[in-house]
């Protein structure tokens, strides 16, 4: 090898690490998708957006990535067998969406696994602290006991008047269970009564809609994962309806997709970071040595035609807190 040809190389391996790496190995690198809900598309925001933080890192879907996908459809019974199908298929690590998929993967396979949209994993018991996760398990948190105050304040400011707030979770899901349990903390705290409504599946939103008809709340907090993200339609009909203003803790794409309002981590940052620590696994460090990562960015995004669709006027107070308003 010439030296000219010998720096040559030098200075690619410098300017793209992480390409120079993924492109010299001839393995391809096979990363379970495991969610509770339908299985994660490339197409969909979550898949898209770890493949775009997978090639940042030189990972290339169908050169040297490969992704095994398996969603439960919304049972809970069926995640254990489905998890053994990811076993069986040889992938080497797992990335698993919301508490249930993350728990069923800490406790059925030593495989590393990386989690996301969780809730309060210590709080959970899915992990023994964000500093030292321990076992086959790291990820992000979602820092919703924080975050939750903001949120029902940002309500406060579209209602002024805001005295009860409905929220709807899921009571199957204890990552959903624990945010409940913040919002209505933080409501107290601020002095808005909370219409408790807990969901375990598609059935129980008829029930929910018309317990709200009877006693009308004056904003609806939506605590997002998968049973309420495949009912959404159902609930932006509902809130248009009743001109009920709603906030969802989750999910940007639910904004753009026909919800009014949404405060929390970024996505796509979110998702950057999930890639980032799956890129580390991959390349030898163990769950156990990476912390659990706190969200580092967040957005606020109204969509001002839902809030026409609702009779309101979003305020300037509101506009300009606001990182994006879809008009």
């Amino acid at each position: 090898m010439t030296r000219r040809r010998f720096l040559g190389l030098l200075c690619a391996g410098l300017v793209l690490p992480h390409e120079a790496w993924a492109q010299s190995s001839a393995r391809t690198y096979r990363v379970g998708l495991f969610n509770r809900g339908t299985p994660i598309s490339e197409t969909s925001p979550y898949g898209a957006g770890l493949i775009r933080g997978l090639e940042k890192r030189g990972y290339v879907l169908g050169h040297n990535l490969e992704f095994e996908r398996r969603g439960a459809g919304g049972r809970f019974d069926l995640l254990p067998g489905l998890l053994d199908e990811l076993v069986a298929s040889k992938v080497d690590i797992i990335v698993a969406a919301g508490y249930p998929a993350a728990f069923t993967a800490k406790t059925r396979t030593h495989l590393p696994v990386v989690v996301f949209s969780t809730g309060d994993p210590v709080g959970t018991g899915l992990v023994a602290s964000l500093a030292r996760p321990s076992g086959n398990v790291t990820g992000i948190s979602d820092m919703t006991v924080e975050l939750t105050p903001k949120r029902l304040q940002l309500l406060k400011e579209l209602v002024p008047n805001l005295g009860r707030v409905a929220i709807i979770w899921n009571t199957a899901d204890a990552g959903m269970v624990l945010r409940y349990q913040a919002s209505d903390a933080a409501a107290r705290t601020l002095g808005i009564a909370i219409q408790p409504f807990g969901v375990r599946d598609s059935e129980d939103f008829e029930r929910v809609f018309e317990s709200m008809t009877r006693v009308k709340p004056d904003a609806l907090l939506v605590i997002a994962e998968a049973l309420t993200i495949a009912n959404r339609r159902r609930i932006y009909d509902f809130a248009a309806a009743n001109r009920l203003p709603a906030l969802y803790d989750e999910n940007r794409f639910l904004i753009r997709d026909g919800g009014l309002m949404f405060y929390g981590p970024d996505d796509e940052h979110t998702l950057d970071r999930v890639a980032a620590l799956v890129d580390q696994i991959l390349k030898g460090s163990k769950p156990e040595e990476l912390p659990f990562e706190e969200p580092r960015l967040f957005k606020f995004v109204i969509n001002a035609n839902t809030t026409k669709a609702l009779g309101l006027d979003i305020p300037a107070s509101l506009r300009l807190l606001a990182d994006e308003v879809i008009e």
